[in-house]
């Protein structure tokens, strides 16, 4: 079952309080939170997932711990409601999580 946009909807707005810019790009039915065109959060299934950084591990050690799709590593369920928890976790994402690397160009045919 994918994600629901009003549940992305959702999360945007829980987001919004934040210093940040965020978009969000539909991915296989899911979806990929961006923050300053940084990819910090997974939305797969309505439920958030933030990778299992060091730098927030003190943060989320009572978070539940899950894997987003089949296949992927372990993340942390993030809160979004918690708006105390959100305003510590994404600012710390957001400066350890680089920008991702350019696409190279297609080859013409």
């Amino acid at each position: 079952m994918g994600s629901t946009i009003d549940y992305i909807e959702f999360v945007m707005d829980q987001l919004d309080r934040l210093p940040f810019v965020f978009r969000y790009k539909k991915m296989f039915g899911e979806y990929c939170v961006y923050a300053n065109d940084k990819p910090i959060i997974l939305v797969c299934d309505n439920r958030v997932f933030v990778k299992m950084l060091p730098c927030i591990e003190s943060l989320l050690s009572e978070a539940d711990i899950d894997t987003p799709y089949n296949g992927a590593k372990p993340h942390y369920v993030l809160d979004v409601e918690d708006a105390a928890l959100l305003s510590k976790v994404i600012p710390l994402l957001e400066s350890n999580t680089p920008l991702p690397k350019p696409r190279k160009p297609k080859a013409k045919k």
